[in-house]
C-alpha cells in the first residue's frame, strides 16, 4: 500500500479497503455465474466432483504481473500491491486448469465435458449466458486491524452459497509487512451479487449451484439469503429520509457535523455494463462518514465496522450522485453514521432522482497514540433526530451482545 492510499493518520483508507473488498468479491462472483457449472467442495478447501467432473471449489485466480505466478487454486484471490494490483482482473488469461500442484487442482483432462466413447455428454451443463456480477448488498464488515503503508494486501474470496440469482461471497483481508514477514488478518466481510446478462443490464441471469459438503452448510446458507432479503426489504422501505441543510447548528448536534459530496460518474467508476462499481460507491460513502465523525470529534478517527450496505438502484455513467452522511448515535466510544447515496441520471435519461445506496458505518475516536478516546454526546433536538438515536442504540446493544456471545463460543471451544 502506497502513500496516496493512507488517511491522515498513515494508515490505509477504510474506503480503500472497502474498494479491494468488492473487487475481489465481483471476480469471483462473475467468474462462477460465467462457467456454466457449479463448483463444490469438502469443507476442507478440496474439489469434489460436481456433473462427473473435477472442479476447484471456486474460480481460479491469476495475478497479472507477477510473471505468471498462478494463485491459489481453492480461492479466487486478488492482490493489491501499491495503489492498485487486483490479481484475477476481469479478461486476465488465467494458468491452464491442473497447472498448480495445489489440492483442490484438478488434472486438466478431467475438465472435459465428454463422455468415455469420445461423443459429447448429454448431461453436461450448458454454456451460461454472458454476464457480469453486480452488488447487491455487503453484510457487516469489520476492521479488525488498521493495515499500514508498505504493507502487501491479500485479498482472498470464497463463494459460500448461490440462490437461483443470488451469490453470497465471503472475502477475508490479510495484512503482510514485507520486511519482517509478520502477517494479521484486518477484514472479514460478507458480500451479496446478482448476475446482469451482459446482453440486457434489466435481466438477472440464473447463477450455476455450488454443492455442499454437508447438508448443514446449505441450510444455513439459505438462513442467511432469507435474512438479508427481509432487511433489504424494509431498508427500501424507511429511504424516503433526506438531509436538509442548518442554519448555525450548535456543536456536537446532528446539523452540525452532517456532511455532502457531490460526484459526476466517469468511465472509470464503471463496470463493463456502464454503471458505478461497488467498491466506488463504498469509498466515496466511508469519505463522508469519516468527514462526518471527524466534524463531531475534531479527532483522529478510524472506521470500526460498516454495517449493511444495500445497494437498491443501479447507477449509470453520466449520473451526478450525491452522498450524504449524519450522526444517529453515539455511545461512550463509538459513532453511528448513516450515509445514502442519491442519483440524478440526467445524461442519457433524464428522470426523477432516487436512492441507490444505504449504510450505516460505525466509527471510533482516537488518541495520537492510537489509543481510545471517549466520544462526545450527540444532542438531539427533533423527534426524528430521537428516534432514528434509539433506533442507533438498538442496533449498537444487539451487536455487542452477538459480539459477546461469539467470545464465549470461542472461549468454550
Amino acid at each position: 500500500m502506497r502513500p496516496d492510499d493512507a488517511n491522515v493518520a498513515g494508515n490505509v483508507h477504510g474506503g480503500t479497503v472497502l474498494k479491494m473488498i468488492e473487487e475481489a468479491g465481483a471476480i469471483i462472483s462473475t467468474r462462477h455465474c460465467n462457467s456454466g457449472t457449479g463448483v463444490s467442495g469438502d469443507g476442507e478447501g478440496r474439489g469434489v466432483p460436481s456433473g462427473g467432473a473435477w472442479v476447484p471449489p471456486v474460480s481460479r485466480g491469476w495475478a497479472p504481473g507477477l510473471r505468471g505466478f498462478p494463485l491459489s487454486c481453492c480461492r479466487a484471490r486478488a492482490i493489491a500491491e501499491g495503489e492498485a494490483f487486483w490479481g484475477g482482473a476481469v479478461g486476465a488469461e488465467p494458468p491452464p486448469v491442473g497447472s498448480c500442484d495445489g489440492a483442490g487442482c484438478a488434472p486438466s483432462s478431467s475438465s472435459s465435458s465428454s463422455s468415455p466413447s469420445g461423443g459429447s455428454d448429454p448431461a453436461a451443463p450448458r454454456p451460461q449466458e454472458p454476464c457480469v456480477a453486480a452488488l447487491a448488498r455487503v453484510e457487516r464488515t469489520d476492521f479488525l486491524s488498521p493495515m499500514c503503508i508498505g504493507e502487501v494486501a491479500n485479498v482472498s474470496a470464497e463463494i459460500t452459497y448461490t440462490s437461483k440469482h443470488s451469490v453470497e461471497v465471503q472475502v477475508n483481508v490479510m495484512s503482510e509487512n514485507i520486511l519482517t514477514g509478520a502477517k494479521k488478518v484486518t477484514n472479514k466481510a460478507t458480500l451479496w451479487y446478482v448476475p446482469l446478462s451482459l446482453k440486457n443490464v434489466n435481466k438477472v441471469v440464473e447463477v450455476p449451484p455450488i454443492q455442499y459438503a454437508r447438508k448443514e452448510q446449505e441450510d444455513e446458507g439459505r438462513k442467511r439469503y432469507e435474512e438479508q432479503k427481509l432487511d433489504r426489504l424494509e431498508t427500501k422501505q424507511r429511504n424516503g429520509d433526506v438531509i436538509m441543510p442548518v442554519i448555525n447548528p450548535e456543536p456536537h448536534t446532528v446539523g452540525y457535523s452532517q456532511s455532502s459530496l457531490i460526484h459526476l460518474v466517469g468511465p472509470s467508476d464503471c463496470t463493463l455494463l456502464g454503471f458505478v462499481h461497488g467498491g466506488v460507491t463504498m469509498k466515496l460513502m466511508d469519505e463522508v462518514a469519516g468527514i462526518v465523525a471527524a466534524r463531531h470529534c475534531k479527532t483522529n478517527i478510524v472506521t470500526a465496522s460498516v454495517d449493511a450496505i444495500n445497494f437498491h438502484e443501479k447507477i449509470k455513467k453520466g449520473s451526478v450522485i450525491t452522498i450524504s452522511g449524519r450522526m444517529t448515535f453515539t455511545s461512550n466510544k463509538s459513532m453511528e453514521i448513516e450515509v445514502f447515496v442519491d442519483a440524478d441520471p440526467f445524461v442519457d435519461e433524464p428522470q426523477e432522482r432516487y436512492r441507490a445506496v444505504s449504510a450505516f458505518f460505525t466509527y471510533v475516536s482516537l488518541s495520537k497514540e492510537g489509543k481510545p478516546l471517549p466520544v462526545p454526546q450527540l444532542l438531539t433536538e427533533t423527534e426524528d433526530e430521537k428516534r432514528r438515536f434509539e433506533e442507533g442504540k438498538g442496533r449498537y446493544l444487539q451487536t455487542k451482545a452477538k459480539r459477546q456471545a461469539q467470545m464465549q463460543q470461542a472461549a468454550q471451544h
